[in-house]
């Protein structure tokens, strides 16, 4: 009822709204930047791939989208804290959504993984939520006082089936499920 009489657009508009997804270049990732910037909001996004990175910053452009792009690899401490000073910098202060999405894996045997591709998986996968989470805290605490504020973490139906040679990815992206600590708890 309460959507009677009111366009899909106007239900949906994220006008004025900004947002940061990781991994966006690609995949899902690139999909949620087109469609939140469908909606109305200026995207931040990222990834470690420059090349890709820059085609998809000069399409963006060429469509007059507003989306601007950092290469950062989410998987290093540092460089999650030079990106969130980024989008602090070109989002003028301003966060409404962060969507973790960035994933990654390497199937094989859990007994054969050796312990710096754990660490990366982890790294990349889990911690990186976590640690952007806080990064983005303060800013979507303030989005939250004002009715909006956002933390989406793209997880996986592998987080609840059992893959034989994805064991690890399946525990970071099922941890994503379950740890209310990531979902923004303001």
């Amino acid at each position: 009822m309460a959507a009677a009489g009111v366009s899909r657009e106007q239900r949906w508009s994220l006008a004025g709204a900004t947002a940061l997804v990781t991994g966006g270049s690609r995949g899902i990732g690139h999909a949620i930047v087109e469609e939140l910037v469908g909606l109305g909001a200026r995207v931040h996004t990222c990834s470690e791939n420059a090349v890709e990175l820059e085609a998809c910053r000069r399409r963006w452009e060429e469509m007059k989208l507003p989306v601007t792009v950092s290469v950062c690899d989410v998987s290093v401490r540092a460089e999650r804290e030079t990106l969130m000073e980024t989008v602090k910098q070109t989002l003028d202060g301003k966060l409404d959504i962060l969507v973790n999405n960035v994933g990654r894996n390497l199937a094989k045997a859990a007994v054969e993984w050796t312990a710096e591709e754990y660490s990366h998986l982890m790294s990349t996968n889990l911690e990186s939520a976590l640690h952007l989470s806080q990064l983005a805290h303060p800013f979507l605490l303030h989005a939250a006082i004002a009715g909006g504020g956002s933390i989406v973490n793209i997880s996986s139906i592998a987080s609840s089936l059992g893959y034989p040679t994805l064991a690890l990815y399946c525990i970071t992206k099922g941890k994503l499920l379950l740890a209310p600590e990531l979902h923004g708890g303001f």
